[in-house]
């Protein structure tokens, strides 16, 4: 007898998941032994700093601490919150009513959105985009309107046509900056007419801040939160997985409008439990305790973004040109141009398998993906270096 298929509906909704072949083929060449340098999935290969690690081991192992936590976080974990808004943004919040702790960026966003959106609803968002911020809406049933995020355009005229062409009148805009894939950064100027063009199209604005703390240069990323009248209109998502290193601890909160950071408690109080409670007195070390170990994430990113992109441009053959990002531990690189006709997953492929380098093809992102490659820059230099003797020797015999 066969077993009853069962129709998954909003799976049916959902593209197929364009990484899987990549992974596959990595999976496979790594069961024969091969060595495949692994610069897909963003996955930090920082450890934990040993003081936040410290207070984890100690919290956990007090009974107290064993049971339910707090869904909306503890009380103190929503106040270091708020002053690391003051102390990094000049933004004053109410630790009650203006924050809120998720177990992870990616979980609060995509529960904030399943709230606020139904079927019908028409939501704005960046292509390409990390895909949680287009998936998200999908599952909620909502209508996905794309707006392209791409180094040839302006991305706010593209959203004023969006807007102008696009019926019924979006309800909600996801944005995230600085970007991934993209790297992609704004100024706080960007924020000031996103929230002007947000209160004149009665649009809600999700923003997912995630990389607020990985920045070179002396570029350093503004909060939509600064600008005077945000929280009229928005809410923020920050994380501590790649400030602090704490991406497998799932540590990550909201702020912002008070009436948009009360509907995800209210969600959250039906989902969750919160954070386990020695996770979340962690998360408060991290906040206040001290910064040094930010500093040095982003310092490492940034040598490992200048050995890969360095490395690929010095003169020979197969040269690479890429733009270096001034923020996130991705590089955005478009597919030489010999190269571009076969596509990002094609060319993906041909890279893992003849320079053993795993990277993320951009059309996984979004249709404006196309053309490029992400890599993620998440092995130490001495690695980086032998993925780009792989890469310039594949580019070579490929005749680049």
């Amino acid at each position: 007898m066969r077993p009853t298929r069962h129709d998954f509906h909003k799976l049916n909704r959902l593209p197929p998941y364009v990484f899987a072949e990549v992974i596959s083929i990595m999976a496979a060449a790594r069961r024969r032994g091969e060595d495949v340098i692994d610069l897909g999935m963003g996955n930090p290969d920082l450890p934990t700093p040993g003081h936040v690690v410290d207070k984890i081991c100690e919290a956990a192992r007090n009974p107290r601490n064993h049971r339910y936590s707090a869904s909306r976080g503890l009380p103190n974990l929503r106040a270091a919150i708020t002053e690391w808004y003051q102390r990094r943004h000049g933004v004053e919040l109410d630790p009650e009513r203006e924050a809120i702790a998720v177990i992870g960026a990616k979980e609060g966003l995509a529960h904030f959105v399943l709230m606020a959106i139904g079927p019908g609803d028409v939501v704005l968002c960046p292509d390409p985009a990390y895909p949680i911020h287009q998936y998200s809406v999908i599952i909620s049933g909502g209508d996905l309107r794309t707006v392209p995020l791409t180094p040839d355009s302006d991305f706010f005229e593209n959203l004023e046509t969006a807007m102008r062409r696009t019926w019924p009148k979006p309800k909600l805009l996801i944005l995230s900056f600085p970007a991934n894939p993209t790297g992609q950064v704004v100024d706080r100027a960007f924020f000031e007419k996103i929230v002007a063009f947000a209160k004149e199209n009665d649009l809600m604005v999700v923003h997912d801040f995630a990389y607020a703390e990985i920045c070179f240069d002396g570029y350093k990323p503004p909060s939509i939160l600064e600008v005077p009248g945000a929280r009229d209109v928005a809410i923020e998502f920050g994380s501590l997985s790649k400030s602090h290193s704490m991406a497998g601890w799932r540590v990550g909160f909201a702020a912002g409008n008070p009436d948009m950071i009360h509907a995800l408690g209210r969600i959250k109080s039906y989902l969750d439990y919160g954070m386990p409670t020695p996770i979340q007195v962690g998360a408060i070390v991290a906040l206040r305790g001290p910064q040094d170990c930010v500093t040095e994430a982003a310092n490492v990113y940034r040598e490992r973004r200048d050995a890969l992109i360095d490395g690929l441009a010095a003169p020979g053959e197969g040269q690479w040109k890429i733009e270096k990002p001034l923020a996130t531990m991705f590089v955005w690189a478009p597919i030489p141009e010999p190269l571009r006709g076969m596509g990002s997953l094609e060319f993906s492929k041909r890279l893992l398998v003849e320079a053993k380098v795993a990277v993320s093809p951009g059309i996984g992102f979004g249709e404006q993906g196309e053309g490029f490659v992400r890599f993620a820059l998440v092995e130490n230099r001495h690695r980086i270096r032998q993925a780009v003797r792989g890469i310039r020797r594949f580019l070579r015999e490929a005749g680049v």
